[in-house]
């Protein structure tokens, strides 16, 4: 296997350029579009997402290919509508989350709080850092 080692990249033009510290400080470091259907959640595509984790209703783990370097990153997720109902993702923090991370997900049921956790049909998220 060869190593590439640069300075700086550059698209044809010239004109966009990146370090290579950038490059890896600013991509998405794990990435995956889940589905559920009849309670039963599936990896439809993803980067770096080894298997599910169905902890409860509407409380998933992703666990990673490949451990982050460390847990300073950030994750974000996202859902899909269900039957009209809206849900919203909570990220779930405690451990050593550099080889995984879980979400719950928490149907609205009014703007003063309150709800359940719900399976969405699709849920989306990446992390980001390091």
């Amino acid at each position: 296997m060869s190593t590439l080692k640069v300075t700086t990249i550059q698209d044809i033009s010239g004109n966009n350029s990146s370090t290579a510290e950038q490059i890896q400080q600013g991509r998405n470091k794990v990435w995956c579009r889940m589905t559920n259907s009849g309670g039963t959640p599936a990896i439809a595509d993803s980067f770096n997402v080894s298997s599910l984790t169905d902890h409860a209703a509407g409380d998933f783990g992703f666990n990673f290919t490949n451990n982050l370097p460390n847990a300073n990153y950030a994750a974000v997720a996202t859902s899909e509508v269900a039957s009209s109902n809206i849900s919203v993702a909570q990220l779930v923090i405690g451990g050593n989350r550099v080889s995984d991370v879980r979400f719950q997900f928490f149907q609205i049921q009014n703007l003063s709080g309150g709800g359940v956790t719900v399976d969405p049909p699709v849920v989306a998220m990446i992390c980001c850092g390091d």
